[in-house]
């Protein structure tokens, strides 16, 4: 009798640590990629406080970019501009400081964003053009435009009221950088799970014609989702250019595929109805803690792009398949 009541709760046990592991891969392959860096570089650092605020600064950026990223992919869409929206606002809020002041800049860096995502959506939505190619458009578009309003130069900011609350201050001791991080996750962890425009997204992304039989007006759907994404881009140039002290096309240069990688690495499908933040997060972290590691081996720039791929691959590869099996 007592090996009767054993076995189901051995099977019980096994099919929950298959859930967890599954569900929670991200989680895993994070702690397992910090300890092996944390091994092997015990003699270089890695552990040490002020090179793991380091990780969280470096990170902080692309993940609150992710945190966008997790609800355009969720519905269905994707935004190769998040980039180089972030070097033109950096630009366009470092011209406006020097000539208007904080609350200018401001303004102007935000509107830089949704002027962005507007267009986005609208070319999405009204004349039916995949995002995948008016966000690579518009990714020329905003390089080219901060390259030419800049004149390819560095733009300094000396607003030092607008630097540390952009990116370059420590409130309380606490890098202004992982704050902001913390309120983008807090908010998207919200929005995605528990209202109904975040339902909504994730029924467009499962599919939209059925969202669209129910009720659901999938057009403002990804009309909201690509300004989010553009807006948040954008505030993502102005901690650049806080962090920085200077705005400069070449900021964000690339973190479209950082951005994306970590959305998925968190758990967020490709290809739409499903998505979680707090995952994107952890994700962009891992990608943080790849590179500081591979900075503190060594190795040549080539050698780290060529790790860095093949880790991200490998850890996506491994975080999808667990998902499939659910």
């Amino acid at each position: 009798m007592a090996q009767t009541e054993t076995r189901p709760g051995g099977f019980g046990l096994v099919a929950w640590f298959k859930s967890s592991w599954r569900q929670n891969i991200i989680y895993f392959g994070f702690v397992a990629v910090f300890v092996f860096f944390a091994v092997t570089l015990h003699d270089k650092g890695f552990t040490d406080p002020v090179n793991l605020l380091n990780i969280f600064r470096q990170s902080a950026i692309i993940a609150v970019m992710a945190v966008a990223m997790t609800l355009v992919l969720a519905s269905g869409e994707i935004d190769l501009s998040v980039g180089a929206v972030a070097g033109l606002a950096s630009v366009t809020t470092a011209l406006a400081l020097a000539s208007g002041g904080l609350v200018m800049g401001v303004a102007v860096g935000l509107m830089t964003g949704l002027t962005v995502g507007v267009i986005n959506g609208f070319l999405s939505t009204r004349l039916a053009i995949p995002t995948f190619l008016t966000t690579l458009a518009m990714m020329g578009i905003a390089t080219g435009a901060a390259m030419w309003i800049s004149d390819t130069r560095a733009v300094p900011v000396l607003n030092q009221t607008y630097a540390s609350f952009f990116g370059g201050g420590s409130p309380f001791g606490i890098p202004s950088l992982l704050l902001w991080m913390i309120v983008f996750g807090v908010l998207g962890h919200v929005t995605l799970r528990h209202t109904r425009f975040g339902r909504q997204v994730l029924s467009v992304g499962g599919n939209a014609v059925a969202a669209r039989y129910s009720g659901v007006r999938t057009d403002r759907i990804k009309m909201g989702v690509m300004v989010i994404s553009a807006t948040t881009a954008a505030i993502a140039g102005m901690l650049y250019a806080g962090r920085l002290q200077s705005g400069r096309f070449q900021l964000g240069e690339g973190d479209e595929l950082s951005v994306i990688a970590a959305a998925v690495l968190g758990g967020t499908s490709l290809f739409g109805g499903r998505g979680t933040v707090i995952g994107s997060i952890v994700g962009a972290l891992m990608i943080g803690v790849i590179n500081n590691g591979l900075i503190l081996m060594n190795l040549e720039y080539s050698q780290q792009l060529i790790a860095r791929g093949a880790i991200i691959i490998l850890a996506v590869a491994v975080s999808q398949a667990g998902r499939k099996r659910d």
